[in-house]
């Protein structure tokens, strides 16, 4: 059974949102039930620092031995910050999706935007 913490909101792309002590500023990774579709992760590609995005756009790319996946953004914003640990250590999205596997930080455009995603309990029932 997947890992699906209560206090993060998700998208049916099997992203996750996590705020944090900003609360313009949210935390993105792919979801546990993710990365245990996907595989083991070689190669995330993340966008830089500045980069700006509309709900839904693709930000990256994520490359498993299975696949290469493209990664889309839940919110719009502008992104603030890059996990640049991902660069030499892609595994952390398999090891740690919820803490050092996360991916870019994102100043939200509109916070209200965050009502259009998943809770926990209709994520957990999306992916039976």
């Amino acid at each position: 059974m997947a890992n699906v913490p209560a206090d993060l909101h998700y998208t049916p792309d099997h992203e996750y949102v996590k705020g944090t002590s900003d609360p313009n500023v949210v935390v993105i990774g792919i979801t546990d039930y993710a990365q245990d579709q996907l595989g083991d992760v070689v190669f995330v590609e993340l966008p830089r620092k500045g980069a700006t995005f509309g709900a839904h756009d693709v930000f990256g790319t994520i490359e498993a031995v299975k696949a290469v996946s493209e990664l889309y953004c839940p919110l719009a914003g502008e992104v603030v910050e890059v996990n640049d640990r991902l660069d030499g250590e892609p595994a952390l999205v398999n090891s740690d999706p919820y803490g050092n596997g996360w991916m870019i930080k994102l100043r939200l455009k509109s916070q209200a935007d965050l009502a259009s995603l998943l809770s926990a309990d209709a994520y957990a029932g999306h992916i039976g």
